[in-house]
């Protein structure tokens, strides 16, 4: 299968609106006794397991089971045993998925054969985080390879241009600046973000129109461009719930929980992008942390080091980024890299 055969939001791994490869959060345990309400499957990515942990604050009398999307096909075999599964839920909430994950078909086969699915958007947001691609190979979704970066599989476009063009650290340090991210589109995100965001979550009949205006009044309510704040978890996982008919707890999920996906890899949103938006930026970079140990931390300086460390022990090719491709065959781009 051809890269432009591939499903979207496989292929999207390869610009900007990617799933997310965090590692799903564990089941820690069964459901306590006293949960005896109507019961909950939720379907999807870490950001699923993310709304599953809400509903379970948010409506405290019901089980609410998580099935974690990648692990579908070794959980469940074929759809038709998904489908199975899911018929012993009162309410079933899930991600889109493509086909390939499971044998049998993709979400829309899912949805088919339990009709009181309800779909809800994974949320890609780009705008906070403008220079954040993946890098990698791809001839059909299962060998979907990517490149490991010094935030897991999370690279910056400019390093990977900068290091093919054979600059070193502090030149690519250098380019770090709101010229050069005016010059690259990268204060020019927010109505392409929202666009795509607004007709993806359109695509799935849950529109998102009012929430995003919500959100951006919080200000960056991304950690990266496929993590979003608890916050937006939350309204996610209580929109659901009010519209299934079961009244959510009056209570903020960040409140009880804390922000799951903080623990994760924290990209920062830079001070030319966060001027634009008038937030205050940085440029220390957040790694997901081992065990319990504390997360490392990079500088700007440091995590470009860490990159082109990791970049000179790869091959080129599987490096590969379309974006990347594309500054490389524009002159005036490449001049604006070899210029500094």
């Amino acid at each position: 299968m051809a890269l432009n055969d591939l499903p979207r939001r496989a292929r999207s791994a390869f610009t900007l609106s990617a799933p997310s490869w965090a590692t799903a959060w564990r089941t820690r345990g069964r459901e306590p006794s006293d949960r005896t309400g109507p019961s909950i499957a939720v379907l999807g990515n870490c950001q699923a397991r993310g709304v599953a942990q809400a509903m379970r604050l948010l409506a405290p009398k019901s089980p609410v089971r998580y099935l974690p999307m990648g692990t579908l096909k070794r959980d469940h075999g074929q759809l038709d045993g998904l489908a199975r599964a899911l018929k012993a839920h009162a309410h079933v909430f899930s991600q889109t998925f493509p086909a390939g994950l499971i044998p049998g078909g993709d979400s829309a086969a899912l949805q088919a054969r339990e009709p009181r699915l309800r779909l809800f958007p994974a949320i890609v947001f780009s705008a906070f985080h403008p220079d954040v691609v993946y890098a990698g190979q791809a001839s059909d979704l299962a060998a979907l390879k990517l490149a490991p970066s010094p935030l897991g599989q999370y690279h910056s476009a400019i390093a990977l241009c900068a290091h093919r063009l054979g600059l070193d650290v502090p030149r690519t340090a250098g380019l770090y600046r709101a010229d050069v991210f005016a010059r690259l589109g990268y204060l020019d995100h927010w109505d392409p973000a929202t666009r795509e965001l607004v007709a993806s979550a359109a695509g799935t009949g849950f529109g998102l129109e009012r929430e995003l205006t919500r959100w951006a009044r919080r200000g960056a309510f991304m950690h990266v461009m496929n993590h979003p704040k608890a916050h937006v978890i939350g309204d996610i996982a209580r929109r659901l719930l009010r519209e299934s008919g079961i009244e959510p707890e009056p209570v903020e999920v960040e409140d009880y929980l804390g922000d799951e996906l903080a623990h994760d890899v924290v990209w920062p949103v830079y001070p030319a992008v966060a001027e634009h938006f008038g937030l205050t930026g940085s440029y220390l970079f957040k790694t997901k942390p081992r065990g319990d140990g504390f997360p490392r931390l990079y500088d700007l300086p440091g995590f470009l080091a860490a990159s082109f460390s990791l970049y000179d022990a790869t091959p080129a090719a599987d490096r590969h980024c379309p974006r990347v491709e594309t500054w490389l065959g524009a002159p005036e781009l490449v001049a604006l890299f070899r210029g500094g």
